[in-house]
């Protein structure tokens, strides 16, 4: 049995919370939220100070429910990450480079603007090329749409503009003729509306059906509890044929799964294994850590609410039996297979990462946690420049934290957020620079990195002109919130805009031709004609473009087995810079990167060898946005 945390109390001390695991990143999220330091509150006269005596101090301020959540909260989890754990056999994950499609902009086939299978298999030597050795393929799966292919109909069927499943089974087969692997997304958190689950739910209230989902009676103006959407709003639906609210944490066509029930857990498995058996090597399982929920749904704190934005995440985001529920996915679906699970989890700091990743557990291989894509105290919505030494910060914590047993996952983009090079420096000047960095560094920290379609290219964010360009249901729906609110169109617009997912969404651009060669027809969300000078096959004959950059990066990651396999050891914080070497038994490789935008001094080891330089700075200094990658010898 795991070691645990003494149960806390009023009586308990900040610095009780500060060592509980999940207490620790509860703190540094709200520290980040808040934008302050760690020293704030690591401090003895804050840390000695009893939770009783906060409440007492704080209650008028934050809510008298703050501190007995919190403690609620900490009690349901009290497991401790073990330091003991033997290391885990290598697996393939682990050396692994991953490319994720978004499969309705990577290429289209059949000339109607939507890409599709077809396109992505005439699109796979770009892959290989690249020396990617897994793709990630965003939800294909029969589906409404609402939420483009994340609000599931149909969990073995393929979505008719995207193909039939011979497509997707072709693509199995040249993936793995090809060297390569396949992982799915798969989103078990909610279905669609149309589920035929939902539909046989609504449709009888003696269905079993009904238990699947979570539904509950009231009046129209009042719902179950007061907690929102993550795509505005509150998070329950009104069904007046039926009186009853029913809860969808996402669109209000996306329905919330009731993990209680034994009969829908096992649907899933059966399902997860069904595409096992197809040849799928894994899935990447969309907001895995929402699906556990406390059977009385109890309102969420306002001043979490605030905080967070989203009022009554703290209670699923870690939800009461959320291990549970993926050690039973893990033993009965992905084992008997040896398939690689990996969740996305916002809100997951890096002691509950460890929780959900030690080998010793059984319930994920890899998470995708969000601290580092925002700086401290800003969200995506905000129009602000990025520091990267808030990314080496963050990253060099979360490593640390981790040890030498569980994997990080090393990820900058996906089709959730902006592209990263505009947050932190739109200028064009610095452009390809910023893309080779950040592709540097990824392929160099100790992990796996996950490569999002158009990164090997060094894309950026777009210049709609209008709400009505775009296609996002996230964007619309909070354009609208804020016009409610009374925000102009132009203040509104703007917001949305900064963290739109519509810019990680536009088609690829392979030419410079007409839309980017990505399709015959109209595509379904336009570009603003950036494909002319950023293209595949422009960068393919430029020695010096991201694309070449990328492919030689990765090829030297294969080539150093301490980039793979290799322990990590950080260098001092120097201002601007970030220093780090990766370390094994027969070599040992160093970086140097410089994360702003002016030249730093720096001087190469004495007895180092340079293996790769991203700029051209002389051996006393690195440019702007260089980095190097040496080897040090003797």
């Amino acid at each position: 049995m795991a070691e645990q945390a003494p149960l806390l109390d009023m009586g308990s001390r900040v610095r009780d919370v500060r060592a509980h695991p999940l207490g620790h990143d509860i703190v540094q999220k709200i520290l980040l939220q808040l934008g302050r330091s760690t020293r704030w509150i690591d401090n003895p006269v804050i840390g000695s100070l009893r939770l009783g005596t906060v409440h007492r101090l704080f209650a008028r301020r934050v809510g008298e429910g703050f501190v007995p959540t919190l403690l609620d909260l900490l009690n349901q989890h009290r497991d401790i990450p073990s330091d003991e754990v033997a290391e885990r056999p290598r697996a393939w994950w682990q050396d692994a480079v991953f490319y994720q499609v978004y499969p309705r902009s990577f290429m289209d086939s059949d000339g109607d603007g939507i890409g599709d299978l077809g396109g992505i298999l005439a699109r796979l030597d770009h892959l290989q090329d690249l020396g990617v050795d897994a793709l990630w393929l965003s939800p294909v799966y029969d589906s409404p749409n609402d939420d483009n292919g994340y609000d599931i109909r149909d969990y073995r069927a393929v979505m008719a503009e995207f193909g039939t499943m011979d497509d997707l089974d072709r693509l199995v087969h040249e993936l793995h003729r090809r060297g390569m692997r396949l992982i799915m997304d798969l989103v078990v958190n909610h279905t669609s509306d149309e589920h035929a689950w939902f539909q046989q739910a609504l449709a009888d209230p003696a269905s079993p059906y009904r238990d699947y989902y979570f539904f509950r009676p009231g009046e129209p103006d009042a719902p179950p509890n007061n907690w929102t959407s993550f795509f505005s709003g509150s998070a329950w639906r009104w069904f007046p044929e039926r009186g009853e609210w029913a809860l969808h944490l996402f669109s209000p066509r996306q329905m919330d799964l009731d993990w209680t029930h034994p009969p829908m857990r096992e649907e899933i498995v059966e399902m997860v294994r069904w595409w096992l058996e197809k040849g799928v090597d894994g899935f990447r399982l969309d907001v895995i850590n929402y699906i556990s929920k406390p059977p009385a749904l109890p309102d969420g704190d306002a001043t979490v609410g605030a905080l967070m934005e989203y009022t009554g995440v703290e209670h699923y985001f870690a939800g009461p039996r959320l291990h549970e529920h993926l050690r039973q996915l893990r033993a009965e679906a992905f084992e008997p297979y040896a398939a690689v699970s990996i969740g996305e989890t916002p809100g997951v700091g890096a002691r509950l990462g460890r929780l959900l990743t030690a080998p010793d557990r059984g319930e994920l291989d890899m998470i995708f946690g969000f601290d580092h894509l925002d700086a401290p105290g800003r969200t995506r919505f905000e129009d602000y420049r990025y520091d990267l030494r808030h990314l080496r910060d963050a990253w060099t914590d979360w490593q640390r934290e981790y040890g030498a047993t569980c994997w990080p996952s090393l990820f900058l983009e996906n089709h959730d957020n902006p592209r990263m090079i505009s947050k932190i420096d739109p200028r064009p000047e610095h452009r390809a620079a910023l893309g080779t960095l950040l592709l540097l560094l990824k392929l160099t920290l100790r992990g796996t990195p996950f490569l999002y379609q158009g990164q090997e290219l060094g894309l950026v964010n777009h210049a709609f002109s209008s709400v009505a360009q775009l296609r996002d249901v996230e964007s619309l729906n909070r354009y609208a919130a804020l016009r409610e609110l009374g925000r102009s169109d132009a203040e509104a617009f703007a917001e949305v805009l900064a963290g739109s997912r519509d810019h990680a969404r536009v088609p690829m651009p392979w030419t410079s031709g007409p839309y980017g060669g990505f399709t015959d027809g109209t595509p379904w969300l336009m570009g603003d004609g950036d494909h002319e000078k950023w293209n595949a096959k422009d960068q393919a004959a430029d020695p010096g473009s991201v694309l070449r950059a990328c492919r030689d990066l990765i090829a030297l990651r294969r080539a150093h087995p301490a980039l793979t396999r290799g322990a990590i050891v950080f260098g001092p914080r120097r201002r601007g810079l970030w220093l780090y070497e990766r370390r094994a038994e027969d070599e040992t490789i160093g970086v140097a990167a410089n994360l702003t935008d002016r030249p730093h001094r720096w001087r190469m080891p004495a007895r180092a060898r340079l293996l790769y330089a991203t700029g051209a700075g002389d051996e006393r200094r690195l440019v702007p946005y260089e980095a190097r990658v040496y080897a040090l010898e003797g």
